[in-house]
């Protein structure tokens, strides 16, 4: 891969989101603004800029072209999923007047339905593009998920700003996060030449049914957070807490540098 060739590549990135998103909803997210009906349109210029993308990225044209079929098979299921995100959305916030509406206004669904997408790439080891397709999402809606995330369905992200969402999360279905809740790694392993150990796990594991509310934070590849829980505002959490469970109030910090995780 030559640096010179990924001149440009940031700038096609929101191209390709919209024309993806395009193929998903044309009535909402169609980028020539055409509407129902021109779904083969946009699915053909997406397959024409992934491949150019892909170009860049991967000096194998077979294998690009296998990912390429991977991803456009994969959107009918891709918009399945998201189409549950949509009605746990709309039944999860009672100021959600319509369907259409949470596409269009809420920042959650801006950002899932990016992640849902780029998470595609990830699991076909895709390079670069998984995440420069999250940071655009994290650039307009103050949402960070990494594309290695593991969501379920019915997922909703209220208000949403300052939310983040580490690489090895694993995240069930019918799960409510809302504004500024962490995800993340209570601290990095590092190898005897100080580099950061890489791959392993490193952050959370959350519950069926699970609500997180704004400012919470939860740390640590060990943590597991069980179905029907109620994590409330502001808790610091980097041990596991049970299924059923509701934790109210801060948890001690004193081993927040620990890293048994």
């Amino acid at each position: 891969m030559q640096k010179n060739a990924l001149t440009g590549l940031k700038c096609h990135v929101s191209e390709l989101i919209d024309l993806l998103r395009g193929v998903l909803y044309p009535n909402i997210f169609d980028p020539d603004c055409l509407g129902e009906g021109h779904e083969k349109a946009d699915l053909n210029k997406a397959e024409v800029l992934l491949r150019q993308i892909l170009a860049v990225l991967i000096e194998d044209e077979k294998k690009a072209e296998i990912i390429v079929s991977s991803m456009v098979s994969s959107l009918p299921e891709i918009k399945e999923v998201l189409m549950t995100d949509v009605r746990a959305a709309y039944e999860g916030d009672p100021a959600a007047q319509s369907e259409d509406e949470v596409m269009l206004a809420y920042p959650g669904f801006e950002a899932i339905s990016i992640f849902r997408l780029a998470h595609k790439l990830y699991e076909l080891k895709v390079p670069i593009l998984p995440r420069m397709m999250t940071e655009y999402a994290h650039t307009v809606t103050g949402i960070d998920i990494h594309p290695g995330a593991t969501i379920g369905k019915y997922f909703f992200i209220d208000h949403g700003t300052g939310v983040v969402i580490g690489e090895t999360t694993t995240i069930g279905e019918r799960v409510k996060l809302y504004q500024g809740v962490t995800l993340g790694a209570k601290s990095f392993d590092a190898n005897p030449d100080g580099t950061l150990v890489k791959g392993i796990k490193r952050h959370p594991d959350i519950g069926n049914n699970v609500v997180i509310y704004a400012g919470a934070t939860i740390l640590g590849g060990n943590t597991v957070i069980g179905d029907n829980c109620v994590i409330g505002g502001s808790v610091w959490l980097t041990h596991s807490v049970d299924a059923g469970s509701k934790v109210l109030s801060p948890q001690p910090r004193n081993d927040i540098f620990s890293i048994d995780d």
